[in-house]
């Protein structure tokens, strides 16, 4: 749909052409008078001028065809929606600077909503593992680990080292740890992922940045979206999306309500969100938008199990945990508001401040863990085009200011002392921490064509990050104060990128860039309570190379690229007690790896489409110098990271209605140990999903769909627990067991007014 504001001509028609998933302004739209048949094209900014009313066509490769009458004495903002079979030709934000996929300079992948919605819209895994390079292990709901090209795989518990942003608001806290699980997919529209430290703009983190996009809402229209959804082990799943778009303003709200037993033993799961995002176009150069996310989580805890149990009772819970019914209950929030003003055609600035929090309530068998996280922060760019040596230069300036205040206590968990069933007891304050965080990015970076068929990328990040730690527990010879400070040396992140077209439709890239990884508080904390200022943040380079285009009359995408990502100042974690753990710095890893995605179209007919796709990763990732203690690991694989990893699947679309899809993925072994004494079994997992959609008249849509997970009933891990120790001569915890064959079936009404 079209916004239209009146008088701002009265013998012409003017807008803007904008993508409606994120308000990207659109250059190089083709505007089509259906009538004449004459053209016109958009400009660099997005504006359009045309002096004829009538019915026109606005067609961009990479967008579907929108065709709307224009009338005069009207201002119009037109959004084109993505078509998700010409990916690489749509304008992503890679690196703030937007350009089209097949000219970007480093490894970027596109997840589109028709990705999104393959599955049973409730776990972020099999969407994220779509992507070439990137690996989500999925223990529960609640409990996943996300790593890029091997980045991140030795973290225990959660991600770590890869940044994460819901449109402009960091998804990642001071420390570098990121949770994006929570969030509703159904509030999502795409994820743009950036693979190694490519992103000068986004804090040059040594794994890369996933950007989670909101659904934006469609202009002059309004229209109500209800969906439930069923299926194995009690999960039960009701989604609410409204949308209004009036002609000035556009909202969307998303409420939704997860539940489900969980195949495991205390493995329950209740989560509600609610989502809010709005624009408002103020007039022709400012715009406004507010971005808000509720999330309350009540998640119960399985825990990892031993071997024995993990091949004869999958089922069950780690014995600790069961006795203390241990759980997570949460409540986490984050809000932003953003402003874009357009200065000239040439200069425009975008700025947004935002704010967050977490409380957490978590009782586990060695302690209960309360804690609380307040963050804010603000970022500011201005984006210019000009001209050097005659040829466009598009470069982009500014930074970005995060603060967040981290206050968690620990009590004693007195479950054992009470019957079994009854839960955790809290008892004495064992410790009280106030953690004040902060970081501030400065970057810059240019994209300057050198030629029609050339384009060189320069970028720099400078990156100052602080701890500041308070223990208002009191101090005896037992509990030593803690409290101190850490400071970061400045870290200065350069990068360099290249792309060339060799054709219309094929471009070779190329890139090399320097990232780092901060370390958390905890890490740098040494058994005697005193702070470890010798310890360094992990740095690295990253060097790759890689092909993406499409070819056989535009049928085939492919995407494929070779690198090395070198990294030196190796952290280890090293657990000291159930619930303690000191950082060393151990030596260095060398990743190598090939990343492939191919994208097929079989058939394209207005009636009937059929495509496939096929994604492949193969990792070399090994330690070039570790020594942990007296133990030498150099020349061992890289623990925690599988070394294959193939992805294919094939989707059914028709006009009469019916849809489908089947998925395939196949995980190599990975190693558990640094001795690699110990590998996890490689597994197969297959899903499929079909539905049907009608028009039931021309204002309600029904979709109604079933689907399978798991199909051939596979035992897996779903996720490792790298190096565990057994405590009190237990056998040490590694698997996650992932949930067997399961169903799931729904339906989706849309009621347009």
């Amino acid at each position: 749909m079209g916004l239209a504001f009146t008088g701002y001509s009265q013998s012409k028609i003017t807008g803007k052409i904008i993508e409606s998933d994120d308000n990207t302004v659109l250059e190089g739209v083709e505007i089509i008078n259906l009538d004449t048949q004459k053209s016109t094209t958009s400009k660099l900014d997005g504006s359009f001028e045309i002096l004829n009313e009538g019915l026109y066509s606005f067609n961009k490769k990479g967008y579907v065809v929108k065709n709307l009458n224009l009338i005069f004495n009207q201002y119009y903002i037109i959004q084109l929606n993505i078509n998700p079979s010409e990916l690489n030709e749509i304008i992503v934000h890679a690196n703030n600077i937007p350009k089209a996929l097949k000219k970007a300079t480093a490894s970027v992948s596109i997840i589109s909503s028709k990705d999104i919605k393959r599955s049973n819209n409730i776990n972020f895994a099999p969407i994220l593992n779509r992507a070439p390079g990137v690996f989500m292990q999925s223990g529960a709901l609640n409990t996943n680990r996300i790593t890029i090209r091997g980045i991140g795989s030795r973290n225990l518990f959660g991600t770590s080292k890869i940044r994460a942003y819901f449109k402009d608001i960091p998804l990642t806290n001071g420390s570098g740890e990121t949770n994006i699980e929570d969030f509703e997919l159904a509030s999502i529209s795409r994820f743009e992922i950036i693979k190694g430290p490519a992103s000068s703009i986004y804090g040059a983190g040594l794994g890369g940045v996933i950007q989670l996009k909101p659904q934006n809402a469609l202009l002059n229209q309004t229209h109500l979206n209800t969906a439930l959804s069923i299926g194995s082990f009690g999960l039960i799943k009701g989604v609410v999306n409204i949308n209004h778009g009036s002609s000035q303003n556009s909202l969307r709200a998303v409420y939704s309500n997860t539940k489900t037993d969980g195949y495991r033993e205390n493995n329950a799961y209740n989560r509600q969100t609610f989502t809010l995002n709005s624009n408002h176009f103020l007039n022709k150069k400012n715009e406004l938008s507010f971005l808000a996310s509720y999330v309350d989580l009540k998640a119960f805890i399985p825990s990892s199990i031993n071997e024995t149990d993990y091949l004869n009772n999958p089922k069950s819970v780690a014995f600790t945990w069961k006795q203390s019914q241990g759980f997570e209950d949460a409540k986490r929030g984050v809000f932003g508001i953003s402003w874009n003003h357009d200065y000239n055609s040439n200069l425009k600035q975008a700025s947004s401040i935002f704010t967050s929090f977490k409380n957490v309530y978590e009782p586990r068998p060695f302690n209960i863990l309360k804690e609380n996280t307040f963050a804010i922060g603000m970022r500011s760019r201005l984006l210019g085009k000009s001209k050097l040596f005659s040829k466009n230069l598009d470069w982009t300036f500014g930074g970005e200011l995060f603060r967040d205040i981290y206050r968690y206590k620990t009590f004693e968990n007195l479950y054992q002392g009470f019957p079994a069933g009854t839960g955790s007891v809290e008892g004495n304050q064992l410790s009280n921490f106030k953690e004040q965080r902060n970081y501030y990015n400065i970057f810059a970076e240019s994209n300057f064509e050198a030629s029609n068929k050339t384009t060189l990328s320069f970028g720099l990040n400078l990156n100052k990050t602080t701890y500041n730690l308070e223990d208002n527990f009191m101090a005896s010879d037992e509990n030593p104060d803690q409290s101190g400070k850490f400071k970061f040396k400045n870290i200065v992140s350069p990068k360099f990128g290249v792309s060339h077209l060799f054709s219309k439709n094929i471009s070779v890239y190329s890139s090399i860039s320097h990232g780092f990884s901060p370390i958390t508080l905890n890490e740098t904390l040494l058994p005697n309570g005193q702070i470890n200022t010798n310890l360094k943040p992990e740095t690295g380079w990253n060097v790759e190379i890689g092909i993406r285009g499409t070819t056989l009359d535009n049928r085939l995408q492919f995407n494929t690229s070779i690198y090395r990502l070198d990294i030196k100042n190796l952290l280890v974690s090293r657990r000291t007690a159930q619930d303690q753990f000191i950082g060393i710095n151990a030596g260095r890893t060398q990743h190598d790896g090939l990343e492939l995605a191919l994208n097929y179209n079989w058939l394209q007919k207005e009636s009937i489409s059929i495509s496939s796709f096929v994604n492949y990763t193969s990792n070399n990732f090994i330690f070039k110098e570790f020594t942990d203690n007296t133990d030498d690991f150099s020349g061992n694989d890289l623990t925690g990271v599988p070394k294959d990893i193939f992805n294919a699947g094939i989707d059914f679309d028709s006009t009469f209605g019916i849809y489908g899809n089947i998925n395939y993925q196949y995980v190599g072994s990975m190693p558990i140990t640094d001795s690699n004494s110990l590998y996890s079994d490689s597994y197969n997992l297959t899903n499929a999903k079909i539905g049907y959609q009608a028009n039931i008249n021309k204002m309600l849509k029904l979709n109604v769909f079933f689907g399978a997970n798991n199909i051939f009933d596979v035992h897996y891990a779903s996720q490792i627990l790298i190096n565990a120790s057994g405590f009190g001569g237990n056998a040490p915890r590694y698997f996650y067991p992932g949930t067997p064959v399961n169903y799931f079936g729904g339906i989706n009404l849309n009621y347009i007014f």
